[in-house]
């Protein structure tokens, strides 16, 4: 499911939705592309899982962080709830190597 830039498909959001859902209800799956060119690629693509109740979301989150998918080690971290609501998704400057 950990996928790098360029491997978005249109299937990535349903799949990740499906594997997701055995820790609660999904509401809603968003991926986000970051293009910088200074970004690291192993970083570059954020996928954002939404769930009904706070204690399915830290399941997730405890389960899949540091697990190993496609290659890659999922890093899973809360993001801040009014950012996301407002698809506030891209990388801060703070964020960007040499910005």
């Amino acid at each position: 499911m950990n996928v790098g830039p360029g491997e978005v498909d249109d299937e990535l959001e349903e799949d990740v939705g499906s594997e997701c859902g055995k820790y609660g209800t999904v509401t809603r799956v968003l991926i986000f592309e970051i293009t910088e060119a200074n970004f690291p690629t192993h970083e570059a693509i954020r996928i954002f899982v939404q769930f009904s109740r706070p204690e399915e979301t830290t399941k997730a989150l405890v389960d899949l962080d540091g697990r190993f998918f496609g290659g890659r080690t999922v890093r899973a971290t809360f993001y801040n709830e009014v950012k996301f609501s407002k698809n506030e998704l891209a990388p801060v400057p703070a964020e960007v190597p040499g910005y």
